[in-house]
């Protein structure tokens, strides 16, 4: 009898370790990982900001949060001029570094189409990691040690989601904002493209969003939904960037574009212009549709279509709107890819990686990659600035 207990008990565990291994597997396939090691720096609010919003059209009223909570904050403020160039710091708390830069607010929209046969170096979905993002910028020699752009006139493409998920969205969008400056000092571009997570904390969902920013929303005295409206600075800075351009004749959107994107009569910029027009308005499903919907919608639109790695696509189908806009490849983030890699013969290449958090490590390691394209050659970037043909 007792033996025949030990076998059942042996069966019964051998069949729930089976089991267990099928579900890691199956999880780390689709990239799940195990955190651990979470730094308490995520939640020190000692010199977050700034925090930039217009008193009215002439004066902006820009914020940083001082103090502890053991001993309380309060709010370091003063009133600029908007026409202004203000200096500004960004502290980051994880490793006590910060950086400076000018708030500066006459934004304007930027090119749709640009040709100049330079360099493009692209990555997506980095979710709020500003020292991941810092850190793989200097080991790819786009700017040095001390921050300084060094990429000279090449193009710097990130394709959306660099929102949510994480303790760094204020450092990371400031950051960009400085890199903006100074790239185009010397000629070279930044390219923020609109993701789905950088629309959503445009017209309010805060699902994905560290509860940080809630505690940051009260101690500055607004509601999360300020953060990013149009009447803070980050708000109509990101409320005037395109959803997708087209650069030295490579295609570059969050999301993708829908097959049937090729029969509207409509061009790159009227794209671009429709979205800019909706970023505030939440994509729910229309009774009355319209061929216009299919650009809007959390399933079918720019931002948020995922057609190329869930529908039965043909090459022929993801061709039809390259043709239309004169394009051979769309490099898209969004859907998650265990590297950078090409899909349909070329005509799609992926750059949504599971990148490294600021604040946590995961099991299994995680490591940044990114796109290299010069002179037609496409190569996988990594994290420590090794290129590896795509």
């Amino acid at each position: 009898m007792k033996t025949r207990i030990l076998r059942y008990l042996k069966h019964i565990f051998a069949t729930f370790f089976a089991l267990a291994i099928i579900a890691i597997s199956f999880g780390l396939y689709h990239g799940a990982s195990a955190s651990y090691g979470h730094n308490s720096k995520r939640l020190d609010f000692n010199g977050e900001g700034p925090y930039a919003f217009y008193k009215n059209d002439s004066t902006l009223n820009i914020k940083y949060i001082r103090g502890n909570k053991k001993e309380g904050f309060y709010l370091d403020k003063k009133e600029m001029p908007a026409s202004a160039s203000i200096s500004a710091n960004c502290f980051f708390p994880l490793d006590s570094t910060s950086f400076n830069f000018k708030i500066e607010t006459n934004f304007k929209t930027p090119k749709t189409v640009y040709n100049d046969g330079e360099k493009i170096l692209a990555i997506s979905d980095i979710e709020s990691g500003y020292k991941t993002f810092r850190d793989f910028l200097i080991n790819n020699a786009v700017i040095d040690q001390s921050l300084n752009w060094t990429f000279g006139k090449g193009h710097l493409v990130l394709v959306g989601d660099f929102m949510d998920r994480g303790f760094s969205t204020t450092q990371l969008l400031w950051f960009i904002y400085k890199l903006e400056q100074d790239a185009n000092k010397q000629g070279g571009h930044v390219h923020f493209i609109i993701g789905n997570h950088e629309l959503k904390n445009m017209y309010g969902d805060y699902e994905a969003a560290s509860l940080k920013y809630t505690f940051v929303s009260s101690i500055i005295g607004k509601t999360q939904s300020n953060l990013y409206d149009t009447n803070s600075v980050l708000g109509r800075w990101l409320s005037s960037k395109n959803v997708i351009e087209s650069i030295n004749g490579y295609l570059f959107a969050h999301g993708g574009l829908h097959p049937d994107v090729a029969s509207l009569n409509i061009s790159l910029e009227d794209i671009n212009t429709l979205l800019r027009n909706n970023y505030y308005t939440a994509p729910y499903p229309k009774a009355n549709k319209q061929k216009i919907d299919l650009l809007l919608s959390s399933k079918t639109g720019v931002c948020w279509y995922r057609g190329y790695f869930k529908d039965d696509l043909t090459i022929e189908d993801v061709k039809k709107p390259l043709d239309k806009f004169n394009a051979k490849v769309i490099i898209v983030g969004h859907t998650i890819q265990s590297k950078v890699k090409s899909h349909y013969n070329g005509s799609v290449i992926a750059i949504d990686v599971s990148h490294p958090k600021d604040y946590h490590k995961n099991w299994p390691h995680k490591t940044s990659e990114g796109l290299f394209i010069e002179n037609g050659m496409y190569q996988r970037v990594l994290s420590d600035g090794t290129k590896k043909s795509l």
